[in-house]
């Protein structure tokens, strides 16, 4: 569907990033081909002080509904109080994001059964 296009979800950040979230460099549409060639819809985010993969995607795939899923890891990981507050940072950006594509997403297609059926 059109509201998966790399374009689209691009835009979509932008719009959250003029909203004040502080939306990181590392956060990025990521291609990604589903079935018959249609876009999915993939964001990711390496987390700065996890080294974990990290990554936002409409669950079930073809869903309105977005979460946030983090790759298992390897090896623990230990921070400071500093760089604790700095993950929390991020997650909570994370979260909002995960809403606002749900939004946006449920937004597009409800706009688009409203729409007269040329």
């Amino acid at each position: 569907m059109p509201f998966r296009t790399k374009e689209t979800l691009e835009a979509w950040l932008a719009e959250f990033a003029e909203l004040g979230y502080p939306v990181s460099d590392r956060l990025r549409v990521m291609p990604q081909d589903g079935t018959e060639g249609h876009d999915t819809g993939l964001i990711g985010l390496d987390l700065v002080n996890a080294g974990t993969v990290t990554y936002l995607q409409p669950e079930p795939i073809g869903s309105t509904h977005w979460a946030v899923t983090f790759e298992a890891r390897e090896q623990d990981v230990k921070l400071d109080a500093g760089r604790a507050l700095e993950l929390s940072t991020e997650l909570a950006m994370l979260s909002a994001l995960c809403a606002f594509l749900q939004t946006k997403s449920a937004a597009f297609i409800a706009s688009r059964a409203a729409a007269p059926v040329a």
